[in-house]
């Protein structure tokens, strides 16, 4: 057998086992051999390297392409969820109390945002006394106010909008002013998502561009409405005696019904130029100072009143009139419709009730 270690009968010398046998070595075939083997050695083990380092870079480029497309996937997915989705009205309370400091009983205080998601505006658009109030409103938070709305009151702000067009195209009423409060509102967004970096909107941006397209969608529809002429046989406005029809047209409180309707027919445009009926338009909707004011004569001498109304349209705004109104207690703090009860009234009859204003509402939550 063999002797393994060094033999010190010859010194250098060491037997290594190779394909043939067991030979004899000396040291400096050894090292020679150890080189070789050692360069081989890292020779491998460096093209194993490399090709570990390019499986790892080709794994870690599929691993984040992946991630990249499932981010991608993800994100498209969340903004469709969150343009789609319904935010439910979580309270459809008839009134709430407005408190306006901290104090012991109670901290914070009541923002728009709050009172526009409390209160029941859902149910409010379905009320024919309260729709062009709550219409009214919409377009006063459109034009200034959207930013100050919390993320839910926005999204709120969008879904009720969203109602209040789809009542307008099933029932064919009312086209106008939505159309003009869509218009408003999408000009105002314009501006607004051109700050989206000032934190001026709450949200994607990718969500407010898909709102836009939803907008424009939407006074699409509204221009492409056509009003059919009903089918029954029955008795119509140019049918009723001329007093009748004069009395109907004095019912409309805006000058552009009042033109509209004279464009039906020559019967009901010579009607529609009646200057009585103008008059009336124009101390109802202006006081006698801003009449004295834009004060135009005919060549007969005759006060010009529909060229005096559009003249004063353009100059002042409008008297707003609504059937149904939010009122608020100076007693209590409670804001509520009128129809609605709440506590103060019913222990106190005598309670002061104040009317608001759609911009009455609004400045009373500027602080």
């Amino acid at each position: 057998m063999p002797f393994l270690g060094q033999d010190w009968r010859s010194p250098g010398q060491s037997w290594v086992k190779t394909e043939e046998g067991w030979k004899k070595t000396t040291a400096d075939e050894k090292n020679n051999n150890n080189n070789v083997s050692m360069e081989s050695f890292c020779k491998a083990e460096e093209e194993e390297e490399e090709e570990e380092d390019q499986e790892e870079c080709f794994n870690k480029e599929n691993l984040l392409l992946s991630l990249n497309y499932d981010m991608a996937a993800k994100k498209r997915k969340k903004d469709q969820m969150n343009n789609n989705a319904k935010v439910p009205y979580f309270h459809r309370e008839k009134w709430i109390y407005v408190h306006k400091g901290s104090t012991k009983e109670r901290h914070g205080y009541c923002t728009l945002g709050e009172a526009f998601n409390r209160l029941d505006f859902c149910s409010a658009i379905k009320d024919t006394r309260r729709f062009n109030y709550v219409v009214r409103l919409l377009e006063l938070i459109a034009k200034s106010q959207l930013p100050s709305l919390s993320g839910v009151a926005q999204k709120n702000y969008m879904n009720i909008l969203e109602r209040v067009v789809q009542k307008v195209l099933n029932e064919q009423q009312n086209i106008r002013p939505i159309k003009e409060l869509l218009q408003m509102l999408y000009v105002s967004l314009c501006g607004l998502v051109q700050d989206m970096g000032k934190s001026v909107l709450v949200g994607n941006i990718n969500t407010w561009l898909y709102r836009m397209e939803n907008i424009l969608q939407w006074h699409q529809q509204l221009d492409n409405i056509q009003i059919n002429r009903p089918t029954s046989t029955g008795m119509t406005l140019t049918d009723l005696p001329i007093n009748l029809q004069l009395n109907i047209m004095q019912r409309l409180s805006d000058g552009r019904d009042l033109v509209s309707l004279g464009q039906v027919c020559p019967s009901l445009g010579g009607l529609a130029e009646d200057r009585l009926l103008w008059k009336r338009l124009c101390h109802h909707h202006f006081t006698d100072r801003q009449i004295r004011k834009r004060l135009m004569v005919s060549d007969k001498g005759l006060l010009e009143w529909k060229k005096m109304y559009s003249k004063l349209s353009r100059c002042y705004p409008h008297r707003e009139q609504y059937s149904d109104t939010l009122h608020f207690c100076t007693h209590c703090h409670i804001l509520f419709w009128k129809d609605t009860n709440h506590p103060c009234t019913a222990n106190n009859p005598e309670s002061c009730t104040v009317p608001l204003s759609p911009q009455d509402f609004i400045n009373l939550f500027k602080f």
